[in-house]
């Protein structure tokens, strides 16, 4: 696991949390789609703006980039050696996306660009609830994609936080085991 795409099934699941625990447990760079794709006031950068900065952090020989973004995802998937997915309930997505409202509102977090203050509303919250369901389905096909003819990539499925604690217990044991036999972990 060097070049890492942590994707999931809505805002909400734990992606950019995950991913950052991950980038701290290997020791490799986090980048988080949504602070390469907002700017400030919620503006959105151009698709050239957006794919170069994808692109500039593609060819780095370790990563791990967060988000889903489908209108650039093959330049994160010509170079991932795994695809993490993250599949938690709807309503536990909701939740969570109403208390990260909670816990930031007034305020920019960290994983947005700057000047994007916490913000909820309609449609925002009828995005996750419609695109739920068949997003499920996009992301068995870009799995299998992902994996088609190249027996060397991992696809890692974590379905509860269980799975994702259990996932990250064991990313941490292994690390330890590196460190402790000498290997280094290596990073950019």
């Amino acid at each position: 696991m060097k070049r890492i795409m942590v994707v999931g099934i809505s805002a909400g699941v734990g992606k950019s949390t995950f991913a950052k625990e991950l980038g701290e447990l290997l020791n490799i760079d986090v980048y988080h789609l949504d602070r390469f794709f907002w700017k400030p006031g919620w503006n959105q950068a151009s698709l050239e703006e957006f794919s170069q900065r994808q692109k500039e952090v593609a060819v780095e020989e370790n990563w791990i980039i967060e988000g889903n973004y489908r209108t650039t995802i093959d330049i994160r998937i010509r170079r991932a050696d795994t695809l993490i997915y993250l599949e938690l309930p709807l309503l536990t997505c909701l939740y969570r996306v109403f208390k990260r409202w909670w816990n930031n509102r007034g305020g920019t977090r960290w994983d947005l660009g700057e000047g994007c203050e916490e913000k909820l509303d309609f449609d925002f919250l009828k995005f996750i609830i419609t695109t739920y369901y068949p997003r499920k389905k996009k992301m068995r096909k870009l799995m299998d994609e992902f994996q088609e003819g190249e027996s060397e990539r991992k696809v890692i499925v974590l379905k509860d936080k269980k799975e994702i604690h259990s996932f990250l217990e064991r990313v941490r044991l292994q690390s330890d085991d590196e460190e402790y036999a000498g290997n280094e972990v290596r990073s950019k």
